[in-house]
Formats: C-alpha cells, structure tokens, sequence
C-alpha cells in the first residue's frame, strides 16, 4: 500500500522476489508532494551536510595535528630553544612529530640538546597531542553513535554507558579533570622523592617531577635525563608512580569515566570496559613475567640486579610496552628473544580513547574471541554474555591487516638500505607505529630518509587506527539485496 505524506519522501515496505538463487529487493519509493525549489535546496543541503560529516571528521583530526606539529617544529628550531647551535629542520620535526604523537623516539638528547624553553616546548607538545588524542578519540566515538539509527543507539547507550550521547563540553571537562588529577599527583610524589632522595632543590625536582609525570600520563616517554631512567631502575617511588600513570593514561578516558561512576557495581561495566581490563592486566602480567624470565641472567640488564631490584625493573619494563618509552635497563642490550616479545607486546598497545598506541588492546580481544569462537565451531563470537558484532570483527580485521602491511613494508625498506640487523629495524619501526619510543639507540644513526619514514610512521600509527575505525563505522551500511552464498576453501 502507498502512502503519500507532505513534505517528505515515504517508503514503503520493499518486495521481494526470488529468482536464480538470488533475492531481490525492489524498494517502493513514492516522491515526495512537496518538490518546489525551497524543498529541492533544502534537500540538497542536507546531503551536502551528510557527505561532509562522513569526511569531515579524518580530515579535523589529521589537520590539527599536522598543525600542532608545524607550529613546534618552528618553536624548536629556534635559536633560544637549543643549547648549541640552532636545530636543524629534520631533528625539530622529528622531536614535534614525536612529542604530539606522544611517541618518545629521539634523535636527539632531550635533556642535553634542548634548553629549558625548547624542553617546554616538548612539553607542552606532549601534553597538546595526549589531551587532544584522548579528546578526539572520544568525541569520535561519540560521533559514531550519534550516525547510528535510533533503535542502534538505544542499544549502543545501553552496552556501553561509559561514554553517553552527552554534548561535547562533559567530555572536554572530563578529559581535564582525569589528566589534571593524575599528573598533579604523580608529579607531586616524583617531586618528593627527588628531594629526600637524590637532594635536588625545590624547583629543579618540581620541574622534573612535572616534566616527567606529563610525559609518563601521556604515554610519552620523553626523559630529562640522558639514560632515560636507569639510574632509577631500583627506585620503587620513582618507577611506580611513573608505571602507574603510564597504565592510567593508557586505559582510556571512556573506561575511566566508567570505573568513576560504577565503581560499585561492576556487574554493570560494559563489554569495552571489561575487554579493556582484562587484556591489560593479562598482558601486564605476561610481560612481567617475559622479561622476567629473558633477561634474568642477561649481565647487561637484569642480571646484576638483587632480586627485589629484578622484580621491579622487570615489572617496569612490562609496563612500558602499553606504551611509553621509558625504560630502567639497557633496551639495546636485551636478548634478541625479549626485542621481539616486545614488539608484539608494542603492536597492541593500550585502551582506545587514551593516550596509547598500537592497534588496541580491545582489537587484540575481537581478533581472539573470533578466532576462539571458530575453534569451538560457535556461529558467534561472544565475551561476557555479551554477542560481538559482525561488524566489530571486519573493523578489527581491517585494522591489523593494514597496520601488518605498513610495519612490514618499512621494515623491509629499512632493512634493505641499512647495516643494522632486522631485529634492531623491526624494533625501532614497531615503536614508532605503536608510538611507544623504546629504542635499541639505532634511530639517531640511521639516514635521513630513513628518519622522515620513522616521522610518517608515528604520525600514520598515531591517527591511523583512529581515524580508520572512525571511517570504517561511519561507512557502515545496510544493502537492498544479497548475493547467493558461497565458501572458499581456507587453509
């Protein structure tokens, strides 16, 4: 039955016939009443407005942070920044690129390079990139749900209920609120400790402290000091506040919100956030134990250490992997084992809507269950009662897949140009893409155009995963037919 309205256009329900195997859909689609000029340009804007909010939001997010980017590259290369002669543009962009991708690979020494105003600079960039990253991944989330239908929304507000469909001024303060208050208290314990401990003056250990604690929330691992921490890889009050709010920044603000407001009912916690925990604490603890057991022996690492000096340095270096480049041993002495454990460890990173990198620890958790549901013969993939959507899956096929090809393919134009061995390649290029900054001390030593691939990676790694999830889900949609189903052979 047709049915006229004014002003619109009205479908009706489609019909559906069958023919050689395939079913058609042949939609009914009655013209609107209402087709004078006024009506066709109001139409027409609103496409206009539906094309643009489906490219606008990659482009924001690249464009920002390209901008963040040029304007430190220019502050860096100023002759007040550096404390010899004026930085070159190559080693200013590739300090800024690092510092707003909140990645922490150097190609120069932060503490003895850069003077007080250019370490500001970097700091400030830091805290930009790790603000603006936790912001724009939410808000992007937010923008997805807000594109969905409504009976898609209902749903995803009711699995979720970390995030809601509030307006963008909640999440701007709760961003700030959550970043102010992790690094005021780590920053006021750094600063404590380096007083006590290490007689460092008020304003020296409050700039340390402050310095230190931004980059350690923001998952940034840029150090003031030449050997990153390893003058305090036994220093239990210098390396857990620093691990902690490493873990904190890496959680992501969507999970954190959500422990704040159902901290008592965690049967309540959505799917994402139980993921999120559970992957993290899994890997933690994996990692822990990884380096434990590589480098307990390694005389250039763990093994002159005593055993609670082992414990916490092995504990550090698993944590670092979610993904700050601090580290409290010699990277580039480890085992060529412990290098690659790393590396996976680097590639999935931390929680989305934070300030890690790598494909996310909830991409990992998709990748698994699916792969654990097709073992067990389950049409489904299901975690925590819960039925993982079709669409979760391809979106986090599509992530890893890429980012795969992008990590192998400059490996292997690194590595066929270079005299460094693979796993020294394949490490310093999986931490730039996870922007995590551990480094096997190759980076600065490696040629120029090596160098400005290593910038468009943390750069790609940084907004990649991002704005790719955010494409993939905002070009989510329904089609009016479907072919005759068929099965390749597989394996």
């Amino acid at each position: 039955m047709h049915v006229l309205s004014v002003g619109t256009r009205t479908h009706v329900p489609a019909i559906g016939r069958t023919a050689l195997g395939r079913t058609l859909t042949m939609p009914d689609e009655v013209p609107s009443l209402d087709s004078g000029p006024a009506a066709q340009r109001a139409r027409a804007a609103r496409r206009a407005s539906h094309h643009a909010a489906r490219r606008r939001p990659g482009q924001l997010v690249v464009g920002g942070f390209a901008l963040a980017i040029a304007v430190g590259t220019a502050l860096l290369m100023l002759p007040v920044s550096s404390t010899g002669p004026r930085a070159g543009l190559l080693d200013a962009l590739f300090t800024a690129t690092s510092a707003v991708c909140v990645t922490g690979l150097v190609v120069v020494d932060t503490a003895t390079a850069w003077s007080t105003f250019g370490q500001v600079v970097v700091l400030v960039l830091i805290q930009v990139g790790g603000f603006g990253i936790m912001t724009l991944a939410t808000l992007l989330g937010l923008l997805i749900s807000r594109r969905l239908g409504l009976g898609s929304r209902l749903v995803a507000a009711t699995a979720t209920r970390s995030v809601g469909l509030g307006d963008v001024r909640s999440v701007l303060l709760g961003v700030g609120t959550v970043t102010v208050a992790v690094e005021v208290v780590t920053a006021l314990l750094l600063t404590g400790r380096l007083m006590v401990a290490y007689g460092e003056p008020l304003g020296r250990a409050l700039w340390l402290g402050t310095f230190h604690s931004v980059s350690a929330f923001n998952n940034a691992g840029f150090a003031l000091y030449s050997d990153s921490l390893m003058g305090f890889a036994t220093d239990a009050w210098v390396c857990l506040p620093i691990a902690a709010a490493v873990v904190i920044g890496g959680l992501g603000f969507p999970v954190l919100l959500e422990l704040q407001r159902q901290r008592r009912t965690p049967s309540r916690w959505s799917l994402h956030t139980r993921l999120t925990l559970v992957v993290t604490v899994v890997l933690l603890v994996v990692g822990t134990v990884f380096v434990l057991a590589a480098e307990w022996r390694n005389p250039a690492t763990l093994g002159p250490m005593s055993t609670p000096g082992k414990l916490l340095a092995g504990f550090f270096q698993g944590v670092m992997p979610r993904t700050a480049g601090f580290n409290s041993i010699d990277t580039g002495a480890m085992n060529t084992g412990t290098l690659l454990g790393t590396d996976v460890l680097m590639f999935i990173g931390g929680g989305s809507g934070g300030t890690a990198g790598g494909i996310k620890v909830t991409t990992f958790a998709v990748l698994l269950i699916a792969i654990w549901s097709e073992l067990r013969g389950d049409s489904d993939a299901t975690a925590f009662d819960r039925r993982i959507a079709p669409a979760a899956l391809r979106q986090a096929l599509a992530v890893v897949a890429l980012s795969l090809a992008t990590v192998v393919t400059v490996t292997i134009a690194i590595a066929m140009t270079s005299s460094f061995t693979l796993d020294e390649v394949l490490f310093e290029v999986v931490s730039a893409f996870a922007t995590v900054g551990l480094s096997t001390g190759i980076t600065a030593e490696l040629e120029h155009w090596h160098q400005v691939l290593l910038i468009v990676l943390m750069f790609v790694g940084r907004l990649g995963p991002i704005t790719l999830g955010t494409a993939l889900a905002l070009r989510e949609r329904q089609r009016r037919f479907r072919y005759p189903e068929a099965a390749p052979l597989v394996g």
